[in-house]
């Protein structure tokens, strides 16, 4: 079980909004009497973890199961299915249905859709016959706060769906999510949106504004200024480089799931072997949100530095009697962290046995000589010999989408050749996820001239960190090159898209610009400032900026605009929505899955 966040410091009363999320699940579960057994899909199990406590769930007399294709294990009378709308899912809850009836059993079945009930799912309800045999409703959970600067859709298959498949459901989900926002802290004055699902979400949101209008009386300011979202297809060169700073690092490597990483114990320093143990990684952890934004062997030098201090003051105190109560009690203190830096010692102990490794080094170089646009004929040569020694298929193909990416494609005869090697390598059955590649645009064949290095030359994506311990740029999570997505942000709050506007046009999907109140205006009409500088000139008040990425965002770029806010000047802080915090790997994985089972 993930340790629930603290979100005392957030910006937003997020609380309230988690508490809300607990309220309407705990009236579902009171809602249906007596004993019961309350059947939750394997994400959603996670995903409540950073809610309640399964405890809490226990005491209205409630068992817990995980759906699976297998018969429900269950002596209870009522069974209530908690799922996200996914059709694989209904299949599942039919079959269950029908094995209870095959042996006899008599139950109330309750079926509740997160976030909300879809068409698709209750026709396979119906032609398996079991539709009528359901009381179905919804449980309209769209933001988790994963912290208190990050909320999250926890829709894992957005990108994948918008870009390849041409389902845009989840961006309707988004832009649900900040009207649910608006009806808690007011109607957002600003909106800027840059891509094809961006624009289609603020569109929506207008739409729903004029549909099921927020009343403003008595709501005051607005406590969000300004929204921003983005496509992740806007900046798919981001996630394909390594992450280097401590969250992103340990995203990457262990992959971090609500909040949490699961690790061996003996990682840990603890004697069972091949025992798993759940690490909390959240603001509740005060060291860990001190260094998680750091690049790793600054955060050695860190945990190292603390552990030091408190060694020296253990032996001060063992060498003296002379300590008065009040030093003696900031000595106690000191000691509670002892578990805090122990638990980081051993990560990043773990962390750098893969960090120093040869290729760990190579790969992270031939990142930055591609970012660079340089020796085209060295990053092919290095990815032809990574498939060759059959690397993970993720790493080859991060490196094939950052490559064709940064060079409007590869040239025909490379093009040919290297899916001709991953097919060989790989296997065959590999052919429909490089056609799926090729459709959403991320590995293809040249045809034009690439604009990259205008758009890096324009936004200063690529900049010289000289001293990595006090960084000027955010340029240092990612050793010199500063996110394409954060550096539109900048510009976004500092002086409107208006001045990028021709740069803007060489990305993709349109932009929009606008003030609400305002009757909707098209992609082309910008409007100026749309009202940000009116908003840091509110006398000590800092403006509260909702970065919104669709299709996902990476640690790193939450880093980046931490950093960022932290700036002296920056009158702004970030809030960040995410339809799914990703790595290259989690982002890649489902058109990976998709293609293999389009096979089937």
């Amino acid at each position: 079980m993930a340790q629930i966040p603290n979100l005392d410091n957030a910006a937003l009363n997020l609380t309230a909004l988690r508490e809300q999320s607990q309220k309407e699940l705990l009236s579902i579960i009171k809602s249906i009497r007596g004993k019961k057994c309350l059947v939750i899909d394997p994400k959603l199990a996670g995903t409540l973890s950073l809610i309640l406590q399964t405890s809490v769930l226990k005491e209205y007399g409630t068992e817990l199961r995980i759906l699976s294709a297998d018969p429900l294990q269950t002596e209870c009378p009522k069974v209530v299915y908690l799922v996200r709308s996914q059709l694989n899912f209904m299949k599942f809850v039919a079959n269950q249905i029908k094995n209870d009836e095959s042996k006899g059993l008599q139950r109330e079945y309750h079926l509740y859709s997160v976030p909300r009930r879809i068409v698709a799912c209750e026709k396979i309800l119906e032609e398996e016959k079991v539709h009528q045999k359901l009381t179905i409703g919804e449980y309209p959970l769209y933001l988790v706060p994963l912290d208190e600067d990050v909320l999250s859709l926890e829709l894992d298959y957005s990108l994948q769906e918008c870009l390849i498949e041409g389902d845009t459901s989840s961006v309707w989900h988004v832009a649900k999510a900040i009207h649910k926002l608006e009806f808690a802290f007011g109607v957002i004055p600003n909106i800027r949106a840059k891509g094809v699902a961006s624009t289609k979400a603020a569109e929506l949101l207008n739409h729903m504004q004029l549909e099921d209008p927020v009343s403003m009386d008595n709501m005051g300011i607005p406590e969000i200024d300004t929204v921003i979202l983005l496509d992740r297809e806007v900046d798919m060169v981001t996630p394909m480089c390594s992450q280097l700073t401590y969250e992103g690092l340990l995203d990457e490597m262990l992959e971090i799931h609500n909040g949490s990483v699961e690790v061996d114990a003996s990682i840990m320093g603890a004697q069972q072997d091949g025992k798993k143990v759940k690490v909390p990684l959240n603001s509740s952890d005060k060291l860990y949100k001190e260094i998680r934004d750091l690049n790793l062997h600054v955060v050695v030098q860190v945990v190292r530095q603390k552990a030091t201090s408190i060694q020296q003051d253990y032996a001060e105190v063992k060498s003296t009697n002379t300590q008065s109560v009040s030093e003696l009690k900031d000595f106690v203190k000191r000691l509670h962290s002892l578990p805090e830096i122990a638990r980081h010692v051993n990560l990043a102990q773990h962390l750098q046995s893969f960090a120093a490794k040869p290729a760990f080094h190579a790969r992270v170089e031939i990142e930055q000589i591609i970012l660079e646009a340089q020796t085209y004929e060295t990053c092919y040569e290095y990815i032809e010999e990574i498939i060759q020694k059959q690397e993970p298929i993720e790493t080859v193909l991060r490196l094939l989408v950052l490559f064709s990416l940064t060079n409007a494609g590869l040239p025909k005869k490379n093009f040919d050749y290297l899916r001709r090697e991953i097919l060989h390598s790989y296997g065959f059955e590999h052919m429909p996820l490089l056609y799926n590649l090729e459709k959403a645009g991320l590995v293809k064949r040249q045809e034009s001239r690439t604009n990259w290095p205008v758009i890096s030359r324009a936004l200063q994506l690529i900049v010289d960190i000289k001293d990595p311990e006090n960084p000027d740029d955010i340029a240092y999570i990612f050793a010199g090159y500063a996110p394409l997505s954060i550096r539109l942000v900048q510009h976004a709050v500092r002086s409107g898209w208006r001045s990028i506007e021709e740069l803007l046009k060489l990305l993709p999907g349109p932009h929009m610009d606008l003030k609400r109140g305002v009757s909707t205006i098209s992609s082309s009409e910008l409007l100026p400032g749309s009202g940000s500088q009116q908003s840091t000139d509110r006398v000590g008040h800092r403006s509260l900026v909702l970065v919104v990425f669709i299709g996902g965002v990476t640690s790193a770029e939450i880093a980046a605009l931490r950093f960022l806010s932290a700036q002296e000047g920056m009158g702004y802080d970030f809030l960040v929505a995410t339809t799914k915090v990703i790595t290259g790997n989690t982002l890649l994985r489902p058109i990976i899955a998709s293609s293999k089972e389009g096979m089937i």
